[in-house]
């Protein structure tokens, strides 16, 4: 649980081999270094994460955000931020309303994108989102797993999304969150 008075922030690692521990791990270390004392990061181990499935992943999401509750921050990475925005596209009033969702090179889903079986086109989800909740998306040109050309697809089906993309950064964005953190505190200052 976050101390009193922290802002809760839930961060959903990506899909791959030991991501966790050997690469989302440095993502969760910025962010916390950036965001200071006032906020509480949450990052579980997403199960089976070198093979990953939306339906546990999203159990998983669930029930941290049921712990962390009504204005938790809201960050995923790679394909979990997919797996993180169909979560809410869900919709099925298991969940808390976050305060904001901050995805980090995350593939686009359907037509140009990557094919998923189990997740559902990103134009459909973006339908389904709940609304009001400030959407943020960050994505380096240098990545070479999720193209930049993602980028353009995510502003046709969010136009309201604050869109970033940000020079000589990779997947990871070289492990420098600082942008994110400081929109993180931007819309928690209010």
């Amino acid at each position: 649980m976050a101390q009193p008075g922290s802002k809760s922030v839930l961060f959903v690692q990506g899909g791959g081999k030991d991501v966790h521990a050997a690469w989302d791990n440095r993502l969760v270390a910025s962010l916390e270094r950036e965001l200071g004392s006032g906020y509480a990061v949450r990052y579980p181990r997403m199960p089976d994460e070198a093979n990953p499935k939306p339906a546990p992943w999203k159990e998983a999401i669930g029930r941290e955000l049921r712990q962390l509750g009504e204005g938790t921050v809201l960050v995923g990475h790679s394909v979990g931020a997919a797996i993180l925005l169909d979560y809410l596209a869900d919709g099925d009033g298991r969940q808390v309303t976050p305060a904001g969702v901050f995805l980090i090179a995350p593939p686009f889903i359907g037509d140009g994108g990557w094919p998923s079986d189990e997740l559902r086109p990103t134009k459909r989800a973006a339908a389904s989102l709940p609304k009001g909740v400030p959407i943020h998306l960050y994505q380096g040109r240098d990545d070479e797993t999720v193209p930049v050309a993602h980028v353009g697809m995510f502003a046709k089906v969010l136009p309201d999304a604050k869109i970033r993309t940000l020079d000589g950064r990779d997947h990871q964005l070289n492990d420098d969150l600082s942008e994110v953190a400081r929109d993180i505190q931007r819309l928690t200052a209010a």
